[in-house]
């Protein structure tokens, strides 16, 4: 039986959207099960993140993930459908569970991309901690996406939909949310973005103690020692700075901030229990899937930026012609041919690597490409590339296991893939590295440093300290 729209409802789209809903629900009935409709409405051009900011209710789970240089911007809340797992088989669980969800997705639009399942998984596959408010692997699909590509925006609203729903409360809801959107103030626009942000607090001046530089310092030594006996090739050995202090961090200063000072980087936030927000600015991307092509990133080896032009020219010379760098990219670089060839792709990069130059460093860039199979899930390359020796060292399971028994702090997301997966099959997963947890008035800065054969202490301090402070100036 199809159900008739109220009458006297006078809100704009709704019998648009109440008509979409009913063609769903038609769908859940004669399956007897539940599904997901997804309705997509052109915006004005807002900022994604202003409208998260603003809109999403602090205790509603929420993701975030920009590319501010290529004009590309998700912000998603409010959780519709989700699941945890833990465990070694977590990929694989997490892949059954949104395999299941995105067949029952009914786009009443046609959508090249979307709707989004954010991902986010743990560097191992148990966390320390179940109070820092992050599982080892989440699947998550929200009501509400604000979505911009360039100067296009466009809202997805997802709704469940079940046998025996009742549509006119849910039409209504999307109708309001949708004039909301479209009537917003102007303050909300992209092209005023430098604008919107409120007072910024006194910034954030970290330091590591002595000891714990002279801690960290002893980590890298012992490293080189591994090395020297051939355990290892190379290791990252990462430091978690803890900081409390009188207000509480707001990821209305910090988010802004991060997408300013570092616009060649993937700006993000991701949500967990207990109002704690995993945020960060990651200059890695694992990978990117976009109609069938899929791109990732060799990236170690790195330099600072020079004051002067001529010194910043010299000191991206240096780096790429350092054999220490070169070796230390070209472990990474061989390791993802490697695990692509593993799963039948035929991956293509040119040599030498480039530059990738950001605001406080510079790295070793190698971009890999491939042709990307339908029957393969993007997740099956999330698990296979994870964690890469950018993160982890060579060989994998020898240091992970320096890392399980060396670092003093659990990685929790630090390091590990977050992004998300649309029912076309597109992807997008980068690496949460240059990320802090933040929680009330506390945060946990991250950084680390890949460190091979040849390799200093005494620099290897200096450049966790950059990184600890190029995300310090975001915070606050």
């Amino acid at each position: 039986m199809t159900v008739a729209p109220s009458r006297s409802n006078t809100l704009p789209h709704y019998q648009k959207i109440f008509h979409a809903l009913n063609s769903c629900l038609q769908l859940a009935r004669r399956s007897n099960s539940a599904r997901i409709a997804s309705l997509a409405f052109p915006l004005p051009p807002l900022d994604p993140l202003a409208v998260l900011l603003t809109l999403a209710d602090e205790h509603q789970r929420q993701c975030y993930l920009e590319s501010p240089s290529r004009g590309q911007a998700i912000a998603a809340w409010d959780e519709l459908v989700g699941q945890s797992f833990s465990g070694g088989d977590r990929f694989q669980a997490a892949r059954e569970y949104l395999a299941t969800w995105q067949t029952r997705v009914e786009a009443a639009s046609h959508l090249q991309e979307g709707p989004y399942f954010f991902c986010s998984f743990s560097f191992f596959d148990t966390v320390a901690k179940a109070t820092e408010g992050f599982a080892p692997a989440t699947v998550l699909l929200t009501r509400w996406q604000v979505v911009r590509q360039k100067k296009q925006c466009t809202l997805i609203a997802n709704a469940l939909i079940k046998p025996h729903t009742v549509l006119a409360p849910l039409a209504r809801t999307i109708a309001k949310q949708l004039d909301q959107l479209q009537s917003i103030p102007l303050i909300y626009s992209f092209q005023d973005t430098d604008t919107w942000q409120p007072q910024l607090q006194p910034q954030l001046q970290p330091q590591l103690s002595p000891n714990d530089a002279q801690t960290f310092q002893h980590k890298v030594r012992q490293t080189l020692t591994a090395i020297e006996t051939s355990q290892l090739q190379k290791q990252v050995v990462a430091h978690a700075l803890e900081v409390t202090r009188k207000q509480p961090f707001h990821r209305s200063i910090s988010l802004p901030r991060l997408r300013s000072q570092h616009p060649d980087c993937y700006v993000f936030s991701f949500s967990g229990a207990q109002n704690t927000h995993f945020i960060g600015a990651s200059p890695e991307r694992l990978l990117s899937i976009h109609q069938g092509r899929l791109v990732t990133d060799a990236l170690a080896g790195s330099a600072p930026r020079g004051q002067s032009a001529v010194a910043d020219y010299t000191l991206g010379q240096q780096l790429l012609n350092t054999l220490k760098e070169q070796r230390e990219h070209r472990l990474v670089l061989d390791f993802i041919v490697q695990q692509l060839q593993a799963e039948g792709l035929s991956p293509r990069y040119s040599t030498p690597p480039g530059l990738l130059r950001l605001s406080h460093i510079q790295h070793l860039h190698t971009p890999i490409c491939a042709d990307l199979p339908d029957h393969i899930s993007p997740l099956t390359l999330v698990e296979a590339l994870h964690p890469t020796p950018a993160v982890a060292g060579v060989p994998t399971a020898t240091a992970c296991d320096f890392i399980r028994r060396g670092e003093p702090c659990d990685r929790g997301l630090y390091a590990a893939p977050l992004g998300w997966v649309d029912p076309h099959g597109n992807s997008e997963f980068i690496v949460g590295i240059r990320s802090a947890l933040i929680q009330g008035n506390r945060a946990r800065l991250y950084a680390g440093a890949g460190i091979v054969a040849g390799s200093d202490p005494a620099k290897e301090l200096a450049e966790i300290q950059l990184k600890l402070q190029a995300l310090a100036e975001a915070l606050g």
